[in-house]
């Protein structure tokens, strides 16, 4: 796929004037977004995502529209996932609701920096060393197991939110106990203190960190193109911050996405593993040769998804019916 610097340029500045629009004139104000403001902006963002891949179709063809839709599918799975996450730190840090939007903002900010420096070093590593398939589709499979023992043994809300950078924060800086409005430090008595708001945007950061580490390894799974790579990325994180108050109920409710997640996961991690097979032609050497096509992968993405939702929402029917009976 050929994309000129003129297309990169205006790429760039498109979505990230689109971004920026949306965290820093719409999200400026704190306050929480109704339902009918989230539902348009999210309307907007999965309606430009899909014009987006129709344009690539027709530009570069299906096979990279493909690659698109399927890295972008995986990403936005992967960002709601993000979402659980950031439901636990706000609760635990008890953030005031008008002020979570702000917070969410930071969140989103700092995951497009971290994603654009992995999107970066991992198109290096895959251009210079074959051997990084190998590397990429052992971390995920690996991902995918801890993601079901996750499932299986859930971790304690507080372990979730109390990471090493929560707690090394907390040891090496004086804070207050009480919100400041969206301030992250104040002077107390001549003394510099950060607020609860400080350690929220360090919770959020280190998180995004953790999942920038599984989610751009998945989607080099699905697509070598430095370009659509990063264009999945962004996609997914539109709409996002409106997709925390839209859903978060419905979040509970999504009781088999991480098991769904770690088959999709799984199944990137082993086609990443045959695609370095394949480029080492050590498939032929052993008498096969495979080299999963993204038709297949976007297919496998997309009914992974269907049925994880549909479970989902099956069983949590039955939860309320039992409970309310």
């Amino acid at each position: 796929m050929h994309v000129t610097l003129t297309a990169w340029l205006i790429t760039l500045g498109v979505t990230v004037a689109i971004l920026a629009f949306d965290l820093f004139i719409i999200g400026r104000r704190p306050h929480e977004p109704s339902m009918r403001e989230c539902s348009i902006a999210i309307s907007i963002y999965v309606a430009l995502a899909v014009v987006f891949g129709l344009g690539v179709w027709a530009v570069s063809g299906p096979r990279y529209a493909g690659e698109f839709f399927a890295g972008w599918l995986t990403e936005y799975s992967l960002s709601i996932d993000n979402l659980f996450i950031f439901v636990i730190i706000m609760s635990n840090l008890r953030v005031p609701r008008k002020y979570q939007q702000y917070a969410l903002m930071f969140g989103i900010v700092l995951a497009l920096v971290f994603r654009a420096i992995f999107i970066a070093l991992g198109a290096a590593a895959i251009e210079r060393f074959s051997w990084i398939f190998f590397l990429f589709g052992g971390f995920l499979i690996w991902t995918a197991w801890k993601l079901f023992m996750d499932y299986l043994h859930p971790e304690d809300d507080d372990e979730k939110t109390e990471n090493f950078a929560m707690r090394w924060v907390k040891r090496s800086f004086p804070s207050t106990e009480e919100y400041h409005g969206t301030r992250l430090t104040i002077v107390e008595q001549g003394k510099r203190l950060i607020t609860p708001m400080f350690f929220v945007i360090v919770a959020l950061g280190s998180t995004d960190l953790l999942f920038a580490l599984d989610s751009i390894p998945a989607i080099y799974g699905l697509t070598q193109e430095p370009f659509l790579v990063f264009t999945a990325n962004v996609f997914a994180l539109m709409g996002l911050r409106q997709l925390y108050f839209l859903i978060g109920g419905l979040l509970q409710r999504l009781v088999y996405l991480s098991v769904g997640l770690s088959f999709i996961l799984a199944f990137i991690g082993v086609k990443l593993v045959l695609h370095a097979l394949h480029e080492y032609h050590l498939d032929e050497s052993w008498g096969f040769s495979v080299d999963i096509p993204i038709w297949l992968s976007l297919t496998v993405i997309i009914a992974t998804l269907a049925v994880t939702t549909v479970a989902s929402l099956i069983k949590s029917r039955r939860e309320d019916a039992k409970y309310s009976g």
